[in-house]
């Protein structure tokens, strides 16, 4: 279908798209957007949450580390019982060396509010994922333990929401989110999401023994998990609602993980009151930078307090969208004229609304129940990396807003001709063990790979999908026995806490921020990825004609629909600004490229992905 009539069905249909609260309905869910309502933990709410884990972990013997956070990633309480380990050891179960593997001197709070940050972040109205469904899904192969399958649909999304982060705020800048992590996102059991009257509000983060460290066979592994069975006490009067769970949702024809085991050898109705435990089976701590004594009552998603609010732009109007806002309420990233001339403010907001444009029409992959409409964030950069605009659905994940700044920034960086020069006179990474990781190498074993001495100095056109495709231990990408992409460890030396380009960036100022309390913005010292990079769909560089004026990242209910709506989102922008702004030149775009004899790959459009729509292939030509 020609660009100018697919526009013209998804900008005509939007407009009848079903609005729904979250509480949702009996009826056909077909093309209707959850719309949150204010709801939030108080004080009373979390010292409820906190009683009841605590009983869990007695009766089981154990001591443990609890956080509670909101929606948005304020942590409100911890509490670290008398017997709890005061420290945790970072394993990623590959018997892998540096990078982050093995650091064991870092205190047991931060693994708590990582594991709760990442179920809080990746749960909304119409799907509740754990951080045992983060483990799922971000490893090399999906499912985990699958010998010969693909990376997870979100392969090193662990990188982001870092303590580097310039979107994410600084974790002590009041109630204004949404916070970083301390560890980025937790892919071990023990992050639970917490619901009020089908809105998340929050999540509980356990660690009880000892360990940060992942489940890397999902095939086989259905042992009951004591940080998990902790956190399901203590979300008892506030769990996720049981249809929308991880386990009723498919991804790839592959049934999610939520938790496995919820048998319980307390009853958290009849936990003791939180003033009982609080001074005697432990206490309430506070961590530098985040909090977590006294507890604090949550901010309400949506409102300005959380630092997420509805959108009030007349040049996005109908479109149903929420933008980030600071302490005054102002918007964070209006639409603006890029940093290097190359993009003016009416065409960062076209693509913006075209972009949502797309999403107000396309189908959930992970939302329940089924025919709901997708829920993404969507960001502009330039060719600097600048913000130019942001913008969100009302209910999509929190975490999508660092993430899509990610993509956007890793597509416009490696699709730019200083790419190879900027990498190659990065420093090393340094290890905490003091060994040392070459950036540069990156760039030679690219070179290398691709048997071309002017890779990334070119300027062919990468994709975030064409990025992960060089980024994974195997290439073709899960195929074991195969060698590693050039951006990646070798598989012998690869875990999730040491694979590559992607952690290397970062490592060095991560590093400072944990053990010297450094967080200073900017996580890699290139300033176009002052956020480090991501490796999987949903970033495209953008051009007028042949140049490279920006990108776009989009992200929120699934990968492949992060795909769809970006790449289309800049073709019927295109089509309805005519100043030749647009997706790359066919002939330049990565899938022309074909190392080892494997094309990669640019776009993954799903087939028939709207609601009220019979078109079948919508990126078909472009």
């Amino acid at each position: 279908m020609k660009r100018t009539a697919l526009f013209a069905i998804i900008a005509s249909t939007m407009l009848g798209v079903q609005l729904v609260g979250c509480g949702g309905s009996g009826h056909d869910a077909s093309g209707a957007i959850q719309v949150p309502t204010a709801q939030a933990l108080s004080i009373t709410d979390v010292e409820q949450i906190i009683a009841q884990a605590v009983a869990e972990a007695q009766a089981r013997g154990i001591g443990g580390t609890i956080a509670v956070v909101d929606r948005v990633g304020n942590v409100l309480a911890i509490f670290k019982m008398s017997t709890a380990a005061a420290t945790f050891t970072i394993n990623g179960a590959r018997n892998a060396t540096g990078g982050l593997e093995g650091i064991s001197v870092l205190p047991s709070e931060l693994a708590a509010i990582a594991k709760a940050l990442t179920a809080a972040y990746f749960s909304s109205a119409g799907n509740a994922f754990s951080s045992r469904t983060a483990g799922q899904i971000i490893q090399e192969h999906f499912n985990p333990g699958q010998a010969n399958a693909p990376a997870g649909p979100l392969f090193g999304v662990q990188f982001s929401q870092l303590t580097c982060s310039d979107v994410s705020q600084q974790a002590t800048a009041g109630t204004i989110g949404p916070k970083r992590s301390p560890l980025g996102f937790a892919a071990q059991p023990g992050g639970l999401p917490l619901y009020k009257n089908g809105n998340v509000v929050g999540a509980i983060g356990v660690i009880s023994d000892g360990k940060y460290s992942v489940v890397t066979d999902y095939l086989t592994d259905d042992a009951p998990d004591q940080n998990e069975l902790i956190a399901v006490a203590g979300s008892a009067g506030f769990a996720a609602p049981e249809a929308i769970r991880a386990d009723h949702i498919e991804v790839g024809g592959l049934t999610l993980r939520f938790d496995n085991s919820e048998a319980l050898l307390s009853n958290p109705a009849a936990a003791p009151a939180f003033s009982s435990i609080n001074g005697v089976a432990g206490a309430l701590v506070n961590v530098t930078g985040y909090g977590g004594s006294p507890i604090a009552a949550g901010a309400a998603y949506g409102t300005p307090a959380s630092g997420i609010r509805a959108d009030t732009n007349p040049d996005l109007a109908g479109i149903g969208d929420y933008v980030v806002v600071d302490a005054a309420n102002n918007n964070r990233f209006p639409p603006i004229a890029g940093t290097d001339g190359l993009l003016t403010a009416a065409e960062v907001t076209q693509i913006l609304k075209s972009s949502l444009q797309v999403a107000n029409q396309t189908r959930s992959q992970v939302r329940q129940p089924a025919g709901l409409t997708a829920q993404v964030s969507v960001v502009v950069v330039d060719t600097n990396g600048a913000i130019l605009g942001f913008i969100r659905s009302p209910d999509t994940l929190v975490d999508s807003v660092d993430v899509v700044t990610q993509k956007a920034r890793t597509a416009a960086f490696f699709s730019n001709p200083v790419a190879a020069a900027t990498l190659m006179a990065r420093a090393p990474a340094t290890y905490f063990d003091t060994t040392q990781s070459s950036i540069s190498g990156y760039v030679t074993a690219a070179q290398s790979f691709f048997g071309n001495a002017n890779q990334f100095a070119d300027g062919i056109a990468f994709s975030t999908r064409s990025i992960g495709n060089i980024a994974s231990p195997f290439f073709p990408d899960g195929i074991e026995g195969t060698p590693n992409g050039p951006l990646a460890k070798p598989y012998a030396s690869w875990s999730i806490f040491t694979n590559g380009l992607e952690l290397d960036l970062i490592n060095n100022q991560l590093l400072l921020s944990l053990t010297a309390d450094n967080r200073s913005s900017g996580c890699t010292g290139i300033p176009q990825l002052k956020n480090g990079i991501t490796l999987f769909g949903g970033g495209f560089p953008i051009y007028r004609n042949s140049q490279l004026v920006g990108a776009i990242g989009v992200s929120g209910d699934g990968t492949d629909q992060s795909d769809l709506i970006g790449f289309l989102g800049i073709a019927n922008a295109g089509t309805a600004l005519g100043t030749g702004i647009g997706n790359a030149p066919p002939a330049m775009r990565a899938d022309t490229l074909t190392p080892q004899g494997v094309r990669l790959r640019y776009v993954n459009c799903p087939v028939a992905p709207f609601n009220n729509s019979d078109v079948q292939e919508p990126c078909a030509g472009l």
